[in-house]
């Protein structure tokens, strides 16, 4: 039980709690018990690991040895909604065509504002198919090479690779049948072109 000692030791010490904190928190006594599992000298019995993990935010199978990448039992998720489109000039917020929710993790909510697009069409295949889940960072502007989503002329969004030049943008399908959408800066701004997020992750369902 040496290595499950070991395990124990190095998520302990990685959450900063001490042998007194963890002993307190499963019923032992005192931090000897925890020392001598810890060190291999007691062994533990099955109930007990499942009590260690969650109190050691991670998983049995990672104190057993069955996991060499130690994670999280408790893992939080950010739970944000997918549109089955987005016109332009609707606020992200505002939109009611909501037909799921995915889960995104607290890390990447945590970096803005996040909603599920559901494609429609062939234009971007096959990296990405008609009724794929996108996971979109609202944004209004991105970078050449970025995957974004874009409203032109008040239609509904478009899902296209940007490039960025200095009279303009394309919009780009990876589909090579379909012919890249150019805009001059001044097409941008009387049509308009806007670009309303940047693609961040794809769902796939089969």
């Amino acid at each position: 039980m040496a290595d499950i000692g070991k395990r124990i030791k190095e998520k302990r010490e990685s959450l900063g709690m001490t042998q007194e904190e963890l002993a307190a928190k499963l019923g032992y006594k005192n931090k000897s018990s925890i020392a001598k599992i810890e060190t291999g000298t007691n062994d533990i019995v099955q109930s007990k690991v499942v009590e260690f993990a969650n109190i050691l935010d991670t998983t049995v199978a990672y104190l057993m040895g069955w996991e060499t990448i130690p994670k999280s039992s408790k893992r939080k998720a950010v739970v944000i909604n997918v549109l089955g489109r987005v016109a332009a000039g609707i606020p992200i917020e505002a939109v009611e065509d909501i037909i799921d929710t995915e889960e995104i993790t607290e890390e990447l909510a945590r970096t803005g504002t996040f909603f599920g697009l559901q494609i429609h069409g062939d234009s971007m295949i096959p990296s990405i198919c008609d009724g794929d889940i996108v996971i979109v960072r609202q944004q209004e502007d991105a970078e050449t090479g970025d995957i974004v989503i874009a409203t032109v002329n008040g239609t509904d969004a478009t899902c296209k690779r940007l490039r960025k030049y200095k009279d303009g943008i394309e919009l780009i399908a990876n589909n090579p049948t379909y012919e890249p959408l150019d805009f001059s800066n001044q097409e941008i701004t009387e049509k308009p072109v806007r670009i309303i997020g940047k693609v961040v992750e794809l769902r796939r369902k089969f």
